[in-house]
């Protein structure tokens, strides 16, 4: 107790008890003088005064308050002795206890607060969290149940109480704001019993009461495609809703007649999704990356656009054509499976045969075909789609794995070097003018400026727009060919469109040429109808 009365002293000011000046050092070594100090303040006419005031108004029985008192005693005196603490403070009730000390009362409530000077203690202010999880996600308000419960009993308003399938669409668009081709998936997720009948209740229990209204579309989708159970999507998962795609959208009813390409059709759709959004290559799409990628614009803008041709993420006609085609062109026994032989002929043989055999060693990705030394067509469309736009991070993801040879993650210039000498051969085959590698070298730091001069990175290659050229300087002749001399129109047609991609253009541009193709052929054999031949000629 002397210890703390005599740290509290050290913080007052001596000439508030009317002593002479004593340095703060004196106060602390002299725990006499501090003794001193105290008994002279109780000798005061005015502590004397406020201490029978208390005990006086404590044995009354009345309401105790400190500080009128204190303030009362000061004015009594304060001509000749300021008081020694803060208005707004009590007194210390022992000589030896730190409440008597300024330092220490100014930060405490004033005891009028607390109804008694013997506790100084301010309760702390309590603020109410609001909840910011919830497990089944968060429920709608009432504006918005309410407001969707007046259009759904509009819509369910019929004898049966309910909707077949065939009339589910509109409330897929009006109720639900989901593309249209998502109806018989959102159908059949809530007739879980297969009466072919979802009723008001049964939509109600699963939209509304199920948070379902609340969330955000790309979840409303992911909850209603994926299977119970499942924490992700599966190709399967997306094979309704091609399918129904296929069945309504105007832009694809030629295709009506023709099942085996419809199938053909849905499979490129849906390799071309996993393609670009699992980015993971495990065949499982997360939610997260469903979120991250473009598949639900692109959905929405299938169900406004009547020309599947202008959705070019995934769903254009016109692209699944030409990777069809390609696929056929090299596919000579139509067996469905490609060799290493077959892929060596693929863009007039631009391809090394170096690089076609790290694509068979499945460095880039392991092959879904179950022959050994063949490809299917899904590994197919990852190649293709890989070859043709060198600039999107799958792609580069693609080339980068086959380029590094021992899987340490970086590119050195010593497997750069490996692939370029089978192109510095071809070039001298061809007579012409051979780059030596160190050369190309140089070209390719100041392209990519890498963080490191001795090795480039994947994230290097990533943050560099000329990452593709690097990798058809080191195994596509043609498109390196293509690189040295600027085809002015091709630089030309790149500036009127940015937005887009190389994939597209080279789509777009190989369309036509097989289009042209084609009308010659149809042409020369008469009025044969192409959609009446067998599978071995499909277009």
């Amino acid at each position: 107790m002397e210890i703390d009365a005599m740290e509290d002293v050290t913080c007052l000011d001596p000439e508030l008890l009317q002593l002479p000046e004593v340095s703060p050092f004196a106060l602390k070594t002299s725990p006499q003088l501090v003794e001193d100090l105290f008994s002279q303040w109780l000798s005061l006419p005015q502590t004397g005064h406020l201490v029978k005031s208390l005990i006086d108004d404590a044995k009354a029985g009345t309401a105790v308050n400190a500080c009128a008192n204190f303030s009362n005693a000061n004015a009594v005196g304060s001509n000749s002795l300021p008081s020694m603490f803060s208005s707004v403070s009590a007194p210390p009730l022992s000589p030896r206890s730190s409440s008597g000390s300024p330092r220490s009362s100014k930060q405490k409530s004033s005891p009028s607060a607390l109804g008694s000077p013997l506790k100084l203690v301010s309760e702390p202010m309590q603020e109410v969290i609001p909840q910011f999880y919830f497990q089944n996600g968060r429920p709608p308000t009432m504006e918005l149940k309410e407001h969707h419960l007046s259009k759904i009993d509009h819509l369910f308003d019929n004898p049966l109480n309910g909707l077949k399938i065939n009339e589910f669409k509109t409330v897929t668009k009006e109720v639900c704001k989901l593309p249209s081709f998502l109806s018989s998936a959102l159908f059949r997720k809530i007739d879980v019993d297969c009466v072919g009948l979802v009723t008001r209740d049964a939509f109600i229990k699963y939209w509304v009461d199920g948070n379902m209204l609340s969330m955000d579309i790309a979840t409303q989708i992911f909850e209603i495609l994926k299977r119970p159970g499942c924490r992700h999507l599966t190709q399967v998962d997306f094979k309704p809703v091609v399918r129904e795609l296929l069945a309504t959208h105007p832009g694809l009813k030629f295709l009506r007649n023709t099942p085996e390409f419809q199938d053909r059709y849905a499979e490129t759709v849906i390799y071309r999704i996993f393609y670009t959004m699992n980015r993971s290559g495990n065949g499982r799409l997360t939610l997260r990356e469903l979120k991250r990628g473009e598949l639900i614009s692109a959905m929405e803008h299938a169900d406004e656009e009547e020309d599947i041709n202008k959705v070019l993420r995934y769903f254009s006609y016109e692209h699944f054509y030409v990777i069809y085609c390609k696929f056929w062109e090299l596919d000579t026994d139509h067996d469905f499976f490609i060799d290493r032989e077959s892929l060596i002929r693929y863009g007039n043989h631009a391809l090394t045969y170096r690089i076609v055999d790290r694509i068979f060693s499945q460095a880039p990705q392991k092959f879904t075909s179950e022959v050994e030394g063949k490809m299917g067509y899904e590994d197919f469309v990852y190649f293709m789609l890989s070859e043709e736009d060198k600039s999107s991070d799958p792609s580069i993801e693609y080339w980068f794995k086959c380029i590094d040879l021992d899987g340490n993650g970086v590119l050195t210039p010593n497997e750069m070097q490996f692939f370029y000498e089978e192109q510095l051969h071809r070039m001298e085959c061809l007579a012409l003018e051979p780059v030596l590698f160190e050369d190309i070298l140089c070209q390719i730091i100041d392209m990519i400026a890498p963080e490191r001069e001795d090795c480039i990175t994947l994230r290097d290659l990533k943050g560099s727009k000329l990452s593709g050229n690097v990798f058809n300087i080191l195994f596509n002749l043609h498109k390196f060919m293509a690189f040295e001399t600027r085809d002015p129109f091709l630089i030309r047609q790149e500036r009127e469109d940015p937005t887009l991609t190389e994939w597209d253009r080279f789509a777009h541009r190989e369309y036509i040429r097989l289009s042209m193709e084609e009308d010659v052929e149809d042409t020369s054999n008469g009025s044969a109808d192409v959609w009446e031949e067998s599978l071995e000629a499909p277009f």
